[in-house]
């Protein structure tokens, strides 16, 4: 889909027919204050390009359509490192007990382990510390270590990834949120911990989008 760049004019005539719609076009005229004729190239652009629906004798109708296409085309182009949030970290040597105390303070479903260098060891939801809790251990003595996910089987997004690729990526994987990361160079599965991307990351960006 190509997105022409409107006139003044013409963005004037768009948000008019949004407001009023159905509007003839003599009545539009009659607003600007000019002649029908010269608003004919107006017209004739803004109902080519998808913008304005014409309709004889009933006037231009304004194409909610063509704004879903707009609106899911740019945040199709998104990209993950302009909306991800810091990260809720943990060492991998706390305890289950200060993860779950961690979790609620920080009010999210997941906690991302890493190691004494500050590369990402493993992910914590809130699923695997509520069946460490119910298994009746002594939590304070139980790190998130034995509990958590490991790399290399950690679903992860890097930040130059599409937040259409991080959707897809929660959807398929059945998981909550994404560590965005970026891998340590010469170090095969080391990675660095840039942020975190959630199922609400996605809808805030997709709300920024439709009513921006």
């Amino acid at each position: 889909m190509v997105i022409i760049k409107l006139s003044n004019r013409q963005d004037e005539i768009l948000q008019m027919v949004k407001r009023s719609g159905p509007i003839t076009g003599n009545e539009i005229a009659k607003k600007l204050s000019v002649s029908r004729a010269a608003l004919r190239s107006d017209l004739a652009i803004l109902t080519s390009s998808g913008n304005l629906e014409a309709r004889p004798r009933v006037g231009y109708f304004y194409n909610k359509d063509l704004q879903v296409m707009r609106h899911s085309e740019r945040f199709i182009q998104q990209k993950v490192n302009d909306f991800k949030a810091n990260p809720i970290v943990v060492e991998k040597s706390t305890s289950v007990y200060e993860a779950i105390v961690q979790l609620f303070l920080e009010d999210v479903g997941t906690l991302y382990a890493v190691d004494s260098e500050g590369h990402l060891s493993g992910v914590v939801s809130r699923k695997d510390l509520l069946r460490a809790a119910l298994g009746n251990r002594d939590l304070q003595e139980v790190p998130v270590s034995v509990i958590m996910t490991r790399m290399p089987n950690i679903t992860t997004i890097n930040p130059e990834d599409t937040l259409l690729e991080a959707a897809k990526k929660m959807i398929n994987f059945h998981i909550d949120s994404l560590p965005v990361v970026r891998e340590v160079e010469g170090r095969k599965n080391t990675y660095s911990l840039l942020g975190r991307i959630t199922k609400t990351t996605i809808t805030r960006a997709y709300l920024e989008i439709i009513e921006g």
